[in-house]
């Protein structure tokens, strides 16, 4: 626990920036009566051996509005009002009407000009300007609220888009309000003699003040009838210029992913086929995606968010694309494997899509989106916790069979765990779930000591510890995963990749709890599962130590790695300890075979999460308050004494200076000096 003694400075780990805070110390003081505990560490590289480049990633999945309303900067819900369904009249919710039926008339029909989703909105306006009916002060007409309020900030522009078609002359206002429409934040005007057929539009608003609970409205005082359909609005400034919500993306990049997994989960499935994700309706002009509704978290989604943009986003973060396909299996319904091929020249398609020449029939269309050159997709899955389902085996093996034809090197991943039992079908990789309580959890940081070395490699593709335990994001769960991710690097040669799952949660549509990351329109913070991952961020591809606790430690679990630190380019040996237990514990390190290379004071350093209360978690209110503290380390050396505070996840950085060091597998040397 954080310890009252002398006051120092320390530093907050912020998404691994650095920001000065005074804290007590988090050095606790140790029982000098209890035995201390030998923590060995052999980095002689005859023991060492490289963790694989994928092992820690990132898994998304469209639940709790992470993509509609969360990641995706689109501002408008609903914004081709086909959440209604295809019959006529339907519902426009979040849509409302400004104005009173005497001034205004606002219903749904199916005139617009797009085939794949013919509903539009028709507006008629009952007053005027100058008639016996007059229109209100501010005019009338439709309002959007966004998802829980849209985040307008001073100074910033934001792209309004629509389809408009009136029999007569416009002249409609396009506004960014406050929630009530009383202020306006920015408005432009649209003025038109002739939009008689199917008219695209765009005005370019730039905010005069912020409001984190906006909408956006479209008003006018001329009598006639207007419809409208495909209303966005999206901020000009997004992560890299490709639509997404700048500072949700950053936390996703904070992590370092070596690979992001999407787009689900249940979300790919649905509660039955005709509401699973299809990829093929996802992607091409967003104002021609039909949407569609995800029956199993209940919710709308326009598809802004799709494939293309799944594979733009992995590009953009550096990290590979697992791209999770339907295999003709949804909750409740599926496929007969004697009619699934349909489905096999869709995944076959979708390959293409990613990977073909842009004169190919569906490269070329992801070349149209302004992507000539072929993503870099390399793993897919086949379906998801499908396994042991009637028609699963026989769906797999005839998608496997086709993918390895066309594409030989691609690597395919399996709903069937094959970590006990050997897999009675081809697989490059195996998927585990896992979720669980924290005790659980942290004894499964030995669930792959004894797998089998032979055969495909194991995913975890999804892990969190879960119910009590978790709350909405404790350090109890962080501290019990952690402890289960050190098992995974120790068996890194079996377990290839693993992430977290959910990644996002919007506060106003909680489906799941926990999740690494919680936001809504304005504000956003990381859970402690979400800092603890920044334990391992570096791990990917670094070299493993044998690394060996003494007597009396069951509540331990450590590792070591060396590391490239590609800031100051600088080599580390991190080790990480969890401690699972009550007590403080000390710790005796010992750093043996580094044959002429030492360790530096200087430069190295400590990093501790950890919090008062076990249960204690972060909020909006206060969204610090379980945070990793970094400090420098001036005791380091190959030989310390070191105390490790109760239910804690501990992080020591060391410094390696020497002239040359050859990494393990590698035909390479590399400097480490310091100087």
């Amino acid at each position: 626990m954080l310890m009252a003694s002398s006051k120092v400075s320390y530093y907050v780990l912020l998404c691994f920036g650095i920001v000065a805070v005074s804290v007590s110390t988090f050095f606790a003081i140790g029982d000098d009566t209890v035995q201390p505990i030998r923590l060995v560490v052999n980095a002689s590289e005859a023991s060492a051996r490289q963790i694989p480049d994928t092992l820690f990633g990132i898994f998304f999945e469209e639940i709790n509005h992470a993509g509609a309303g969360g990641i995706w900067a689109e501002l408008v819900s609903n914004r081709g009002f086909e959440a209604g369904g295809p019959n006529t009249p339907s519902n426009i919710y979040p849509w409302s009407i400004i104005g009173d039926e005497s001034s205004i008339s606002v219903s749904t029909d199916r005139s617009s000009c797009f085939d794949r989703n013919k509903v539009a909105l028709r507006m008629e306006v009952l007053c005027d300007s100058r008639d016996n009916n007059v229109c209100p002060t501010g005019e009338v007409g439709i309002y959007n609220p966004g998802f829980w309020g849209m985040n307008i900030e001073e100074g910033k522009a934001y792209k309004v888009t629509l389809f408009v078609r009136s029999l007569g002359e416009i002249d409609v206002s396009v506004s960014l309000t406050d929630s009530r429409g009383l202020k306006k934040l920015a408005t432009a005007s649209i003025i038109s003699s002739d939009v008689s057929n199917w008219s695209k539009m765009e005005v370019l608003l730039t905010a005069t003040e912020t409001n984190h609970n906006s909408r956006l409205q479209l008003t006018t005082s001329k009598k006639g009838v207007i419809w409208f359909d495909q209303i966005s609005a999206m901020p000009v400034e997004t992560y890299k210029g490709h639509g997404f919500r700048n500072d949700l993306v950053q936390m996703m990049a904070d992590l370092k992913p070596r690979f992001i997994r999407f787009p689900g989960g249940c979300f790919v499935e649905g509660e039955w086929l005709r509401n699973a994700f299809r990829w093929k309706e996802t992607i091409g002009p967003w104002e021609q995606r039909p949407g569609h509704f995800g029956d199993v978290w209940m919710y709308w989604t326009d598809d802004g968010l799709g494939y293309f943009e799944f594979l733009q986003l992995a590009e953009d973060l550096g990290a590979a694309p697992v791209w999770v396909f339907n295999n003709g299996i949804s909750h409740q319904d599926q496929v007969d494997t004697s009619n699934i091929a349909p489905f096999v020249q869709e995944a076959l398609d979708s390959i293409e899509f990613a990977r073909g020449d842009p004169n190919s029939t569906w490269g070329s269309v992801r070349a149209a989106m302004g992507h000539p050159q072929p993503f870099d997709l390399k793993y897919v899955a086949l379906g998801n916790e499908d396994c042991g389902k009637k028609n699963y085996r026989g769906n797999y093996v005839k998608i496997y069979n086709a993918l390895k034809r066309a594409y030989p090197d691609i690597k395919i991943i399996s709903n069937c765990d094959g970590s006990s039992v050997k897999l009675d079908h081809p697989a490059d990789y195996y998927d585990f779930h896992i979720y669980t309580s924290a005790n659980q959890m942290f004894s499964m940081a030995h669930k792959f000591d004894k797998t089998s070395r032979t055969g495909p490699k194991a995913f975890v593709s999804e892990y969190a510890v879960t119910g009590s335990d978790a709350g909405t994001g404790s350090l109890l769960a962080a501290i019990a995963e952690a402890g289960f991710l050190i098992g995974l690097e120790k068996n890194s040669d079996i377990v290839e990749m693993a992430s977290y799952a959910p990644l996002f949660v919007n506060t106003n549509d909680r489906r799941w709890n926990p999740d690494a990351i919680v936001f809504n329109s304005s504000h956003l913070y990381g859970t402690p599962s979400y800092w603890m991952q920044q334990f391992f961020a570096a791990s990917s591809g670094a070299t493993l130590l044998d690394t060996t606790l003494g007597a009396n430690s069951s509540s331990l679990i450590a590792s070591s790695i060396i590391w490239k630190n590609a800031d100051d380019n600088n080599y580390y040996l991190r080790i990480k300890v969890v401690n699972f237990g009550s007590n403080n514990v000390n710790l005796k390190i010992s750093v043996n075979n580094l044959n002429g290379y030492s360790i530096r004071k200087s430069g190295s350093s400590q990093t501790v999460l950890t919090s008062a209360n076990l249960m204690d978690e972060n909020s909006l209110n206060n969204p610090k308050k379980v945070l990793p503290l970094k400090a420098s380390l001036n005791t380091a050396a190959e030989n310390m004494d070191v105390v490790i505070v109760s239910h804690s996840i501990t992080s020591f950085d060391l410094l390696i200076e020497s002239n040359t060091i050859r990494m393990p597998g590698s035909h390479h040397q590399f400097s480490t000096s310091a100087i």
